[in-house]
């Protein structure tokens, strides 16, 4: 296939990077090839839009934003120095969570480890207890398939490690932020967060979204000691826990656990296909605000219609082939 495409593009038009291992191994997740790959396209002038627009569309795409300007910039220095990019996905000091996992067991086990860190055993217990059902219900009544269990574990642990504020303040002053910042960077330089603290932050007139400011290397501090007070969360002495979107994250969590409940009661194989696709409905909830709601209607919308096949495969197809 390479040799088809390189002798049809004409000598040295094409070339061809391992753009998803790399992604992966430099940002802990694969889904970051995309903006990987246009970093890489916009440094080699084959998108004609200013860096600032693509910058721009990030922010309002509003998932994600940093991490998604940082795998834009790693696809732009893959354009100029390969090699450089390829020690930096191979280096030894990369955290190995952020290394791709080799089997479903080590999937599971980074992030029940990973939910640890996020809260507590308890909490990381209900999300290996969860998967661990799963998988037994599937190897029982499907033999040979991990598909669903591969989705559970995955969209499971995403709902469950929501970025509130105790997760954001741990993930900034852990020591491992400034260490890769550091590991990027070389000589003097000043770290600057643009964040929009809630229960402070002001709200833009324009957009309807608070508005960020600059904070210096003091707030890492300041996050410090957040991070050290997640044991409040979820609980009545949480002070972020009253807002609409913080209860929205817990809702989501017993939504998504009571269909894999039904999901497990009522697996069959004639309904596997189905039950993949509803177990792997988080994936298209993304953003926050307006944004995060736009895409729940969707999901709410798709998972009706995906439950009814689920519930009765034969007559959801009946009626697909009436329609037809």
């Amino acid at each position: 296939m390479a040799d088809a495409i390189a002798e049809a593009c004409g000598p040295g038009a094409a070339q061809f990077l391992a753009a998803g291992s790399l992604a992966a191994s430099l940002m802990g997740d694969s889904i970051a090839t995309n903006l990987f790959m246009v970093g890489f396209a916009w440094q080699r002038g084959m998108i004609p839009v200013a860096r600032e627009s693509i910058a721009r569309a990030i922010e309002l795409n509003a998932t994600a934003v940093e991490a998604n300007k940082s795998a834009f910039d790693w696809g732009r220095r893959a354009a100029i120095d390969i090699e450089s990019v390829r020690r930096a996905a191979a280096d030894e000091d990369t955290p190995e969570s952020h290394r791709p996992a080799a089997s479903l067991d080590e999937a599971i086990a980074r992030r029940r480890e990973e939910l640890v860190r996020y809260q507590d055993e308890a909490y990381a217990a209900r999300y290996a207890m969860g998967v661990a059902r799963v998988r037994e219900a599937e190897a029982a009544r499907a033999p040979g398939s991990t598909a669903l269990a591969e989705a559970v574990a995955r969209y499971l642990f995403k709902l469950m490690a929501y970025k509130d504020e105790y997760e954001v303040a741990r993930l900034h002053a852990d020591g491992e932020f400034l260490g890769r910042i550091a590991r990027q960077f070389e000589g003097d330089f000043r770290v600057k967060l643009h964040l929009a603290p809630p229960l402070w932050a002001r709200i833009d007139p324009a957009t309807g979204e608070p508005r960020k400011s600059a904070f210096g290397p003091w707030i890492l501090k300041a996050m410090a000691l957040l991070a050290k007070l997640k044991g409040l969360r979820a609980t009545p002495f949480d002070p972020f826990g009253y807002s609409a979107h913080r209860r929205g994250e817990r809702r989501l969590i017993a939504e998504y656990e009571a269909l894999v409940d039904e999901i497990v009661a009522r697996l069959a194989p004639a309904n596997l296909a189905v039950a993949v696709e509803l177990a792997s409905l988080p994936e298209h909830i993304r953003g926050f605000g307006p944004v995060k709601e736009r895409h729940l209607r969707r999901v709410d919308g798709q998972k009706v219609q995906l439950l009814a096949r689920f519930r009765d495969p034969m007559a959801a197809a009946t009626a697909e082939k009436a329609q037809a």
